[in-house]
Order: C-alpha cells, then structure tokens, then sequence
C-alpha cells in the first residue's frame, strides 16, 4: 500500500469550500422543481416524467467532489487523470478547464506514465486502474487520489478472492471497459489467479456449452481464439472452467448478470452434480445498488410508457447505454450524449440508436409527436442535473413553450 502521505481515497476535507461551486455547475432548478413534483409535471402541451431515479449516483458525485477538492488542495502541483474521471462529455471538459491532464490509454488499455514525476498529483478514476497501473505509480512516488467506487471495490475483494481460493473469476463486462480491466487484474494478486470476461448471454452460452461438452460447442481452439483477449494469461478451459465463481462489471444490466449467473451454475450442475457444483461454485453479491436503482426505475416508468424517451448520458458509458437498451424495449427512445444534441432552431436531435458504445450518431427531424405527448427523460449515473434540464429546456423551446419565473414560485411542500 501507498503510504498516507501519498496516497488520499477520503478527500481533503474541503468539500464545504467545492460544494457551491459543483452546485453552481452542475445544479438544475427545473429538474428539481419536478422531482418536488412527484417527476411529473405538464408545460403546455407536453407533460414532462422523470424516472424516479436517475443522474449522479453517490460514486460519481464522490469522484467529481475529490477531483474538484484536488485541484484546490494542490493550485501549485501538475494535476493529472488516468482516462476519465467518468464517462460523461460535460464533466471531463470542465476536468479539463480546471487545468487538469488526461492520461489516455493505448488500444489494449495500457498506460504511458513515463512523463509523471514524483512531484506530481495523479487522479485515479470512478473505474479504478489495474494493479499494474496502481503500482507503477506508486513506485513513481506522485501523490495518488483514489476516487474508485465503492461498488468497484467490492466487486475486486470477490474477485480478489476467488483467485485466492483457487476460483476462476467469470465476468460479465466488456473487456475493453476500464472497469473490467481493472477488475480483471485483481486475480494477478495471486499466481493461479484464472479469469474470462463474457459480454452478454451469447458468450455465456459458449462458455455452458463448453461445460457441458454439448453438441456443435466450440472446439479447444476455437474457445481460445474467441476468449483470446478476454481471459487471463494461461487460461485453460479444460481446466479453468471446473471451478469458478462470478461476478460484474458494475454497470451492466443488472438482470442480464443474475441470469448468466444462474446459467453457468445450472451448467455445472448438470455437468458434475449438486453436491460439486456446491464446493465449486460461487455467486455475485456484486450487482450495484445505484445501477439497480436506475434500471428499476425505467422499468416502473415503461408499466405506462411515455410517447418518447431522453436518456442523456456519454456514448461510451455503460449504464447510460443499458438504460436507452431498456427503454428502446417499449417506446421510441432517443439516446443524446448530452443537451447539445438537440438543436432549437433546426428542430433536430442527434442521437446513438443503438446498444453498442461505437455506434454511429444519426440526426432526425420531426422527431417530436404532434399534439399533446408525454416526455419520458431519464440519464445516466454520471449525468449531472444541469444537463438534463438544458435539454429539458430545448425541446420545449422547440415547441414554443415558455418555462414559468421560478422565483415566483415557492417549492411545494411534499409530504413525508
């Protein structure tokens, strides 16, 4: 471990001097006049629903305060990022107007830190970094910042202990993600430590038909070829998949993980037995309580789903993609990086229409229904408020509606 005088994961203490300024930035008066509303709330002709729960969550919001703490803690030092902070387009460029560095990776995740000095102050991401990443800069001596998650970090002790007690760690994640990678590492803390990243129920299908020898599976070589570079260095199949316990990349669909869990499991009880699969295999508890939330959420807003949907989030964040997957299930779902997207006085909106994160922005028009119609918003776990009301905004500038003097208005009192 760093020593104390390095290395900081609990703040400055300054958080009273960073909160107005956060606030300022990143607070939206609209939204919470509608969150104090019940999220519900009609402007002319359309009426406006928030999902229940929606936009930062207690890890992102640590992230920003630590970051904005550290560049108040340290106005002198050269303050760098590894990747991002999280994955949201607004927030990483004010990061980056603050004065802040941003390391980013090679194609396979690596990082060049060879320009980082002892005199320097490194911020470590929402995501966290690899235990290889963590060590080089620790060796580097530069004071550490450490805003990791801590449903990251619960995940890592899981998996952390599965290479510990001799378990493959299955992941379901995306093994580009820097979560993932990051994740992925901790089974290097122990030299048996075995791990295979599965994207979705597809590749948990290859791995069950593995188990179970089943017809048409995947020859030795053909496994390896698809998992090459999604699996520990030395992986055997033959091997590795008689004995392992699973967990998540922590803004995965949460469903979708329970399922590739009870999948793998039932697999190797069918395979080897009851009493077998009992010693040799272990389950989650690694599902995030704040993912959770915000894909419930939707999923109470679809029982009556709005005529459209806004999920506001970065093309490249996991959950914010997730939540627009859920929502293209059961109306017609617009998923916009962030308020700029849509422009008042062409009328159009650009939007990613699809679940993968590199999928092409496309650009509609009359994308707004005729008559009166229910808006549907909702934005990722790294979306700050400020931008989901911009966005708000627009479109109902866009059907000439003008938003009533808040300060006019005292807030409604909610009952408890």
């Amino acid at each position: 471990m760093a020593t104390s005088e390095t290395y900081f994961r609990k703040g400055f203490g300054l958080k009273a001097q960073v909160r107005p300024v956060i606030e300022s930035e990143y607070h939206s008066e609209l939204v919470d006049r509608i969150r104090g509303q019940g999220c519900k709330r009609t402007f002319g002709d359309v009426t406006v629903r928030l999902a229940e729960e929606f936009g930062f969550c207690y890890g992102v919001d640590r992230a920003v305060d630590y970051a904005y703490e550290t560049r108040l803690k340290f106005p002198d030092r050269t303050v760098y990022l590894v990747g991002e902070i999280i994955h949201n387009p607004h927030v990483n460029r004010r990061m980056e107007e603050m004065g802040i560095q941003f390391i980013y990776p090679d194609e396979v995740g690596r990082f060049d830190f060879s320009h980082v000095t002892a005199e320097d102050v490194v911020l470590l991401p929402a995501f966290g970094v690899t235990i290889e990443a963590f060590q080089e800069l620790q060796s580097i001596g530069c004071s550490m910042v450490d805003t990791t998650c801590g449903s990251v970090l619960l995940v890592w002790k899981r998996v952390e202990g599965y290479a510990r007690d001799g378990f493959t760690a299955i992941i379901h994640g995306k093994y580009t993600h820097e979560e993932s990678r990051a994740t992925a590492s901790q089974v290097r803390k122990h030299e048996q430590g075995k791990y295979l990243i599965v994207r979705n129920m597809d590749e948990a299908d290859l791995v069950r038909d593995y188990i179970l020898d089943a017809p048409g599976r995947l020859s030795r070589e053909a496994f390896m070829d698809h998992f090459r570079e999604k699996c520990s260095q030395g992986f055997d199949p033959d091997v590795d998949l008689k004995r392992f316990g699973v967990a998540n990349q922590t803004t995965m669909l949460a469903n979708e993980s329970l399922a590739i869990g009870d999948k793998l499991e039932a697999a190797m009880k069918e395979a080897y037995g009851e009493e077998y699969t009992a010693e040799n295999f272990r389950s989650f508890g690694t599902i995030c309580s704040a993912t959770q939330e915000r894909q419930d959420a939707v999923k109470e807003m679809m029982v009556e789903p709005p005529d459209i949907m806004v999920v506001i989030g970065g093309y490249n964040s996991s959950n914010t993609n997730h939540l627009a997957h859920m929502c293209r299930q059961y109306t017609r779902t617009f998923h916009i990086q962030d308020s700029f997207c849509i422009d008042v006085e062409a009328g159009t909106i650009r939007h990613k229409p699809e679940l993968a994160a590199n999928a092409p922005e496309v650009e509609e028009t009359d994308w707004l229904p005729e008559g009166p119609f229910q808006l549907g918003i909702t934005a990722g776990a790294s979306t700050p408020n400020n931008k989901i009301g911009e966005a708000l905004h627009k479109v109902l500038e866009i059907r000439g509606i003008a938003l009533p003097d808040f300060r006019k208005q005292p807030l409604p009192v909610v009952a408890d």
